[in-house]
């Protein structure tokens, strides 16, 4: 389990690892149910931390983050050896038309930043991002370990 940093926010922030199920529920508790109450009324954006899972093959680590409204545009990625970061921002276009005004408006700029390491280093350079339908979906290359080396013995 980690522990962050305290502020004067109403929640701390609380980061389980991946393969920490009972965190993972508990941290989708407090934002399904106490963030949305804990940020009204605040002028600044959430930054909220997407859902995400985490697929490994052979060769790859197959990964999806929720990141609904978010365009390409906007996404960063990051990795180094086995960590990897991914920041996002959905933008909302407040397009009025003359003698219009908002009566009532929900909806709002939503930040989206998640980091997690993987259990094993990743090739950066092979690494592939692709964002459909609100979905990021990376493909991270496990680095090929070096060979063992066999020796002849004379």
């Amino acid at each position: 389990m980690n522990i962050s940093r305290r502020d004067n926010s109403p929640l701390s922030s609380y980061r389980p690892s991946l393969d920490d199920q009972f965190g993972r529920l508990v941290e989708n508790m407090f934002e399904d149910f106490l963030i949305p109450y804990a940020s009204a009324g605040r002028l600044d954006a959430t930054t909220f931390s997407p859902r995400l899972n985490v697929l490994e093959t052979d060769r790859t680590f197959e990964i999806e983050l929720e990141m609904p409204g978010v365009e390409k545009k906007n996404v960063k990625v990051a990795i180094d050896n086995r960590n990897v970061s991914v920041e996002g921002e959905a933008k909302r276009e407040s397009a009025q038309k003359e003698g219009e005004h908002i009566v009532y408006g929900e909806r709002s700029t939503r930040k989206y930043a998640r980091s997690f390491s993987l259990p094993v280093e990743v090739e950066d350079a092979g690494a592939k991002a692709r964002l459909e339908n609100g979905i990021l979906m990376l493909s991270l290359p496990k680095k090929l370990s070096a060979q063992p080396k066999k020796l002849t013995v004379q």
